[in-house]
């Protein structure tokens, strides 16, 4: 396991420079630039122009990405064109937030939509595993935004039960204040992927549970709970586990319309705003985050692919 880990790790080497390359090509041959959104229409021709020489934003986007590789390996990020700030700064502050809410989401995910899928595939067809689809299906169908928009109106306008932006209270803060902001965005953001969890573990344990050494063990006598969760659950869990791999860094996309949504102060946020200013270094340095969020995923997948199966083996 040892020498996998590090061949994949130096694997990521060149997938991450490959996507830089593809990344940075595309943000800079968009439309626009960053002083025209900055400043709007009124800027001077002439100022605009000396800016942009002075920034390299006029060299060809050859040079312009030998220099943000050369910067970005000696850890420089550059620094933001809206704030003047050290986008290094800027991402210490995000992150963190970011991966509070997304942990949040997805260990919520986990929590309800495991046992969820369990008791419905062991309960097939029962009133629980009706309730169970139909909650499913319209986690799926329903878009984050509009769940957002929804747990808005219901649980901070109609029922002022939590607030509806920022991550804490102006003049608060503490662990429950944090904790209080963090309900709805968290929720809305996993609800999708509590669905697909629930979906996926319900369809994977009916197909375990018909398998003969499940019949065996019950013919010997074994409880019905040492059944399930004994023999069927892990063998269970390694289709699902490949949907846990892909679905962390779909958690930091969707945590782009999340946090929009109710003003966390985030990554999604941050990337967002970026996107609307033509913040280039900004944009490199989320868009180059969330590629190395895919490239983890994969490789926590494969991880627990060995943890639930001692039959795989990674040399």
């Amino acid at each position: 396991m040892g020498r996998y880990l590090v061949r994949r790790l130096l694997q990521m080497i060149p997938i991450l420079f490959g996507v830089s390359i593809i990344v940075f090509v595309i943000i800079h041959s968009a439309p626009g630039d960053p002083y025209a959104y900055l400043f709007g229409p009124r800027i001077d021709p002439t100022l605009r122009a000396r800016l942009m020489e002075e920034m390299g934003f006029n060299d060809p986007i050859p040079i312009q990405y030998v220099r943000w590789l050369t910067t970005t390996l000696k850890g420089n990020l550059g620094y933001s064109v809206r704030t003047q700030e050290p986008v290094v700064d800027m991402l210490a502050r995000a992150i963190p937030r970011t991966l509070l809410l997304t942990g949040t989401a997805f260990l919520l995910g986990l929590a309800l939509a495991i046992p969820i899928g369990v008791i419905s595939a062991t309960r097939q067809y029962s009133l629980i595993d009706y309730a169970a689809t139909t909650f499913a299906f319209m986690g799926i169908s329903l878009p984050s935004f509009f769940a957002a928009l929804l747990a808005i109106y219901f649980f901070a306008v109609r029922l002022p039960i939590f607030p509806m932006n920022g991550i804490i209270t102006p003049g608060g803060g503490g662990f429950w204040d944090v904790l209080h902001h963090l309900v709805l965005p968290a929720v809305t953001l996993g609800l999708r992927d509590m669905a697909s969890y629930a979906r996926f573990t319900r369809s994977a344990m009916l197909e375990v549970l018909r398998q003969d050494y499940v019949r065996t063990a019950r013919a010997k006598g074994l409880a019905e709970r040492v059944v399930v969760y004994k023999h069927a659950f892990r063998n269970g869990m390694i289709p699902v586990i490949t949907l846990f791999g892909f679905s962390l860094p779909g958690l930091f996309g969707g945590a782009v319309i999340i946090e929009q949504v109710f003003t966390f102060p985030g990554m999604g946020l941050l990337t967002f705003e970026a996107v609307n200013n033509r913040d280039y270094s900004v944009l490199m340095a989320t868009n180059m985050f969330f590629a190395l969020l895919v490239i983890l995923g994969n490789l926590i997948a494969d991880i627990l692919y060995a943890v639930a199966d001692p039959r795989i083996r990674y040399a």
